[in-house]
């Protein structure tokens, strides 16, 4: 048995010899003669045992199918320890055939097994006990896997043997593995608690959470006083109501519940989120142990307050409308901001405390939110119980995840200041701060929603501007002015009254709308008014000034369809008025649009005209009027157009200076005349002095005297080649720079010129002031003398100032002898006119100057 290779579990076919051979001798002996009686009763023995041995065969079937079916290995050993036989499962496991397993010691299985391994195993035995151990396996290849094996002892033939059954430890060591690294590893904290609430284990997360290194080992560091417990909301918690505790003693799991501890000797306060699970033992009604998990909660919880008081501070506060459940939550800031004592536990609560627009405007966000998603953005006014209104921002969205649309949250922002504030800066925005009275962009607003609706189409637009108002501005200062502008937009509302709408529309330019559809006389009779409303002086102190109206009428949707259109012909119509005479009114014609299309296509073209070369410079000789000497020029600028032809300057320079394509055009004029006198000195005429026109618009701080630096040093010329001529407009622009310009191009070298001298009304406040070299006698007045009195006067008084200041003087625009005989005899010594001659061309002035 020790080492034949047979096996303890028969084969079902094989019986013992000796029932064989008794089984062999009865049908022997039933085959001879014997006595009825005898043979029957040979009969039945044969016959039984034949049953017993079929039996016997039926039990031996069962009891291999029963060995072969156990799924552990199962060896039966000797009592030396030697293999009697193994299982399928065994064979299996070991990766052996039989044959190479029966017959051979434990120690083919179990390598490890020290010498005298049997004697603990047979002592337990003896003692009737099953003997356990845990041993590692080798397989046929020699790989190992370890086991648990369960020994028990039995005797078989007369001999003790034992029947070892070994189970496969490896998946539950890779499950054990696998729980010690998922403990290790995850930051949750993990412990387990005995019935003394002692720490019976705990991973490193809990360690680290508590900074438990250096503890003694089973001690709980919440139980000492060294800890107080509180729970979320501030309260002190005792031991007995701590989660442990009551999982202990209720034997229930304990959710997830939020509980401060704070450490004393370091200050130091944790903030943890607990979840407790009682485990029972078997046939116990108690729990015996309690695991806990929980998380550091603490940042987040700081963050919490943070937020809240974030939430506070710029007047924020959340909110979350369950559609299953019909119930909206607000956080508090979200109650403080409605003015909810109580939290609205459903939506019509606080649909109730809007205004009826944000009522239906929210319903319908919520509806279309819950069914196209995408959020939305409110601004909603409502009312708080104390009767304060407010305004809130209304912010919200299906929860992502949320298929069902279940859930809708958001925020609400308190912007009742910021929407106050910007009422305020809206009527502000509205409003002339000097007058009071609408501004241009209000005028303009109002206009355009009337002309956008065909029933306001006959809304008419007067156009006033104060005729005389510059002159009180500069004789008594801005102050003055802005008195003017008030006391005017007095008189003109209390003309208007309640027929029209009045602005100010810019310095001292005002309109007034009106609705001429009942009354088509409406606006004439506003006008009239306006006018008889300026009919008394204007008093300043002592002084006493004659302030009237010009007054521009335009109509809808004869004049225009649009507000700029509308406005534009008004304007017009002003100017034409003003051109007249002013001191009155006019209506906007088609005359009026045909010259204002005529300046149209001029401004039109203006602007193209540099890019075509299509200005040209003619140079007028000034000549000494003693002897006809030529001793300068002065540069005069021609525009030839292919469509518009040979336009005059006076027609295009004062279009160019309402575009500002004056500067651009002046510049090129600056240009020109410098090429053209370095020209001149190259062919050998010497260096001509040539004066230039520079329109106000071309002072820009310092740009003018560094543009005439640029170009002289270009052409390499002295200042003195360049005389510049300005208006009277230039003197009241803006003194201080004026003055800073005029320094800088004297100290150039370069002569300064007042152009049309007299024909303003500002210039001797300046002119005493100005390092000026000289002055212009307009044509204007040249034209009367030496027969129009008034002309003399002026001459005369012009003579006279250039005479006690030093100046230098030139009278142009002469055309005849007497004109040049009353001059020499003023004394004035320089003139220039058609006497001498026109405009010249470069090569006919050089002609000329031959």
């Amino acid at each position: 048995m020790t080492g034949t290779g047979q096996r303890i579990v028969h084969d079902p076919g094989e019986h013992p010899a000796a029932h064989v051979d008794a089984l062999a001798e009865l049908e022997l002996a039933l085959r001879q003669p014997l006595p009825h009686k005898l043979q029957g009763v040979l009969q039945a023995a044969a016959d039984a045992l034949r049953e017993a041995m079929s039996e016997r065969q039926a039990a031996q079937r069962r009891y291999e199918a029963l060995f072969d079916a156990v799924p552990d290995p199962v060896s039966i050993l000797s009592a030396t320890g030697v293999v009697l036989d193994v299982n399928t499962s065994g064979v299996n496991a070991y990766g052996r055939s039989r044959e190479e397993i029966v017959g051979q010691p434990i120690e083919l299985l179990n390598p490890d097994l020290p010498a005298n391994h049997l004697e603990p195993v047979w002592e337990t035995l003896k003692r009737g006990q099953t003997y356990v151990v845990e041993v590692t396996n080798m397989r046929g290849d020699g790989s190992r896997f370890p086991v648990e094996v369960h020994s028990a002892a039995f005797e078989h033939d007369g001999q003790p043997c034992i029947v070892a059954v070994a189970r496969d430890l490896s998946r539950r060591w890779q499950a054990e593995t696998r729980y010690r690294l998922l403990l290790e590893s995850i930051d949750k904290g993990v412990m387990l608690f005995d019935r003394n609430l002692g720490i019976v284990s705990a991973n490193p997360a809990a360690h680290r959470i508590f900074n438990m290194s250096g503890m003694a080992p089973g001690r709980l560091p919440l139980n000492s006083d060294e800890w107080i417990t509180v729970d979320e909301h501030g309260r002190r918690l005792g031991l007995d109501q701590w989660p442990v505790a009551k999982a202990f003693r209720n034997g229930r799991i304990i959710p997830s519940t939020i509980i401060g501890l704070y450490h004393r000797p370091h200050g130091r306060m944790i903030w943890i989120s607990i979840t407790t699970v009682p485990v029972f033992s078997s046939d116990c009604d108690l729990p015996d142990h309690v695991f806990s998990l929980f998380s550091d909660i603490t940042e987040l919880k700081r963050d919490h307050a943070l937020f809240d008081r974030a939430q506070s501070l710029a007047h924020i506060g959340g909110w979350e409308w369950d559609r299953g459940q019909q119930c909206l939550y607000l956080t508090g800031e979200a109650q403080r901001i409605l003015g909810q004592e109580q939290p609205p536990g459903d939506l019509e609560q606080l649909l109730s405390c809007l205004n009826s627009s944000s009522r239906q405007l929210l319903r319908d966000a919520m509806e279309h939110e819950a069914e196209h998603r995408g959020g939305f953005e409110l601004e909603l006014q409502g009312q708080r119980a104390n009767g304060h209104s407010f305004w809130i921002r209304m912010i919200g969205e299906v929860e992502p995840g949320d298929l069902a649309s279940t859930r809708i949250a958001g925020t609400f922002q308190d912007i009742t200041e910021p929407k106050h504030a910007e009422e305020t800066l809206k009527n502000q925005a509205r409003t002339d701060p000097l007058t009071g009275i609408m501004n241009r962009d209000a005028a303009l607003t109002d206009l355009e929603m009337r002309l956008s609706n065909p029933s306001h189409a006959g809304v008419a637009v007067l156009y006033i501007d104060l005729d005389r108002f510059k002159t009180v501005n500069d004789v008594l200062g801005h102050n003055a002015g802005d008195q003017l502008l008030i006391e005017a937009s007095r008189r003109i509302r209390d003309a208007v009254g309640t027929e029209g709408l009045l602005a100010r529309f810019g310095g001292d330019e005002f309109v007034v709308t009106c609705d001429a559809r009942d009354l088509p006389g409406r606006p004439e009779q506003l006008a009239e008014a306006i006018t008889l409303a300026f009919a008394p002086s204007f008093l300043f102190g002592k002084d006493e000034f004659s302030v009237t109206t010009s007054i521009g009428i335009a109509r809808a949707p004869q004049h225009g369809l649009r507000p700029q259109q509308l406005i534009q012909s008004a304007d017009l119509a002003m100017y034409e008025c003003k051109r007249r005479g002013r001191n009155g009114w006019l209506e906007f014609c088609e005359e009026m649009e045909r010259r204002q299309n005529d300046r149209l296509q001029i401004e039109r073209r203006l602007r193209k005209a540099l890019e075509r070369n299509e200005f040209r410079l003619v140079y007028q000789p000034q000549v000494d009027l003693q002897s006809g000497r030529i001793i300068a020029c002065e540069a005069l600028i021609r525009w030839r157009n292919r469509q518009l032809g040979e336009l005059r300057p006076d027609i295009f320079i004062s279009h160019a200076e309402n575009t500002g394509d004056i500067v651009r055009i002046g510049e090129w004029v600056l240009h020109e005349a410098c090429r053209q006198i370095r020209q001149w000195q190259d062919k050998g005429l010497g260096l001509i002095r040539v004066a230039i026109n520079v329109s106000y618009r071309q002072f820009s701080g310092d740009r003018l005297a560094r543009q005439v630096r640029d170009v002289l040093d270009e052409y390499g010329l002295p200042g003195a080649a360049l005389e510049l001529e300005f208006t009277e407009r230039v003197l009241i622009e803006d003194a201080p720079s004026t003055l800073r310009t005029f320094a800088e191009l004297r100290q150039m070298g370069v002569m300064l010129t007042i152009d049309d001298f007299g024909e303003g009304y500002s210039a001797l406040n300046y002119l005493r002031t100005l390092p000026i070299h000289g002055l212009k006698l307009s044509q204007l007045f040249i034209s009367g003398v030496p027969k129009n009195r008034s002309d003399v006067a002026v001459c005369e008084a012009v003579s006279g100032i250039a005479r006690s200041l030093g100046l230098g003087l030139v009278a142009e625009g002469i055309e005849s002898e007497a004109q040049r005989q009353y001059l020499l005899q003023l004394g004035v010594p320089v003139g220039q006119g058609f006497l001498f001659a026109p405009g010249l061309s470069p090569v006919e002035f050089a002609h000329k100057l031959r």
